[in-house]
């Protein structure tokens, strides 16, 4: 049992990362043919699809693995259960999405009008995109039934034919100079909606015929579990996307020059991805792991550590792309480089997010997800406002401060309520010196060695990432020769 776990959780974790990955392949080619102001449209249009996905599946997947659980609790016709809960769960998202589409297409003008000229100039856009989530939330809960039946390969393979169906047109269309049409960004819309579509298509006959059909006195009950995520969910992807939504609103200048800035903020946080990567690759491994069945020092004992290394991990991997961020400046088009400044920021703030995250296992572990809340519209609160105060002066840039200080309060406050609620015996002396040591590096090659010339900077730079690797060997007593020979010891066993 235990194997065939792990099993699974290693190819959903991978999978996930893979997937990510080849998404990220288009951001240095769309930066390449389209200007900032047309990849400000992408940029917005991808902030908004989460949320919009958050609040139409309305915590059902997790509703269904609670629900189906249920099902095999309360005896009886297992087989039976499972297949009502499935039916109304996907019957509910799916008109849900319905809804939300024609609702999109009857009020295309006034909605156009609010999310600014470029939907104006392109309505159509605003169609598309609504039949993308429609389609999306249609694909969620079978995708959902999968996992449920264990069927991991079954699920990644289908993932991964959406990702390289939608890459694959994308640049497609590009070679065949679509994007230099009218119609323009568009096509990047019509390739995700065709992948989305196969996918949904590919998808039906894992459904053994079942349809879905809501049975509204499941559903009340499935409602009143749902509705708490629901609201967390929302909270949570708002924070996560809204900087973009503030600087579309709130940048100096007008509507063509906050989608410049727009564009130019989303492509800076789309070379973090090697920390975002990281980040979710602890996510999935970290979630299961300590909301097993530990014991209580033991949990504590565990989850200290983790902080520990998943700090160290973050220092390396922050220094490794901020001392060479010019290198990693070329992944986008030239005219998106300027805001290069603000990656320190952005890549703080991801390490900021996978700390609170650290912090949120033990009211997962005790069943008060009610804290998730707190958090969640705290750091709302605080990126709304201080939006207002920022980003109208300092446009992009302002937004990533912002972000900066939501995810720092939210992670100084998570620690607030775990040494009152739940205290854990963290290495806070550890994670201090690994958090001077990168500020202090940091300051040197900026302040000391920029200064200096492209060519000391550059060789100053490798010996300083050099001392932080050897710094954290030295500090936790890594073994490099057992590490080393373990990992060609199971590359030679295969």
């Amino acid at each position: 049992m235990l194997e065939k776990l792990a099993k699974q959780t290693a190819i959903y974790g991978i999978s996930t990362i893979v997937v990510r990955f080849l998404n990220y392949l288009l951001t240095p080619y769309y930066t390449r043919i389209f200007d900032q102001g047309e990849y400000g449209i992408v940029t917005d249009i991808y902030a908004l699809i989460p949320f919009a996905l958050v609040l139409l599946s309305m915590g059902m997947e997790s509703s269904f693995f609670r629900f189906t659980t249920r099902a095999e609790e309360q005896g009886g016709d297992i087989a039976e259960g499972k297949r009502k809960v499935f039916a109304s769960t996907w019957g509910v998202t799916s008109l849900n999405a319905a809804i939300f589409f024609f609702a999109v297409l009857l009020l295309n003008a006034p909605i156009s009008r609010a999310m600014g000229e470029a939907y104006v100039q392109h309505p159509e856009y605003v169609t598309i995109v609504a039949a993308i989530v429609m389609v999306d939330v249609w694909t969620m809960i079978p995708f959902s039934r999968l996992r449920e039946q264990g069927r991991a390969m079954h699920f990644v393979m289908l993932k991964a034919l959406s990702v390289l169906l939608n890459v694959g047109l994308a640049i497609g269309f590009g070679i065949a100079g679509l994007y230099a049409t009218d119609f323009g960004v568009g096509w990047v819309l019509i390739a995700n909606l065709i992948a989305s579509i196969v996918t949904l298509l590919a998808l039906l006959p894992t459904t053994n015929r079942i349809v879905p059909r809501i049975d509204w006195g499941l559903m009340r009950q499935i409602f009143v579990y749902s509705v708490p995520l629901l609201i967390s969910g929302i909270a949570g992807t708002a924070n996560e996307f809204i900087d973009r939504q503030m600087i579309k609103y709130l940048a100096p200048g007008d509507s063509a020059e906050a989608m410049a800035q727009l564009g130019i903020y989303g492509a800076i946080v789309k070379i973090a991805v090697v920390m975002t990567l990281f980040t979710q690759m602890y996510r999935l491994a970290a979630e299961p792991f300590f909301l097993a069945g530990f014991k209580k020092e033991e949990f504590k004992e565990a989850n200290a550590a983790s902080m520990k290394y998943f700090v160290m991990a973050s220092m390396v991997i922050f220094l490794g792309i901020v001392l060479f961020s010019d290198l990693f400046a070329l992944i986008v088009g030239r005219d998106f480089r300027e805001g290069i400044d603000i990656l320190p920021i952005v890549l703080a703030s991801n390490v900021m997010a996978g700390v609170w995250f650290n912090l949120s296992f033990w009211y997962k572990r005790e069943e008060k997800t009610k804290y998730a809340a707190y958090i969640t519209f705290l750091g709302l609160a605080v990126t709304i406002l201080l939006s207002f105060v920022l980003v109208p002066k300092m446009g992009y840039r302002g937004a990533a401060w912002v972000r900066l200080v939501a995810e720092a309060t939210m992670m100084l406050f998570s620690y607030a309520l775990c040494r009152k609620h739940y205290p854990i015996p963290y290495d806070l002396r550890g994670i201090g010196e690994y958090l001077a040591l990168t500020v202090a590096i940091y300051l040197t090659s900026e302040y000391a060695l920029k200064p200096l010339g492209e060519g000391i900077h550059l060789a100053g730079n490798v010996v300083l990432f050099s001392v932080a690797i050897c710094f954290a060997v030295w500090r936790e007593k890594i073994d490099i020769r057992a590490l080393a020979r373990a990992v060609i010891g199971k590359f030679i066993r295969r």
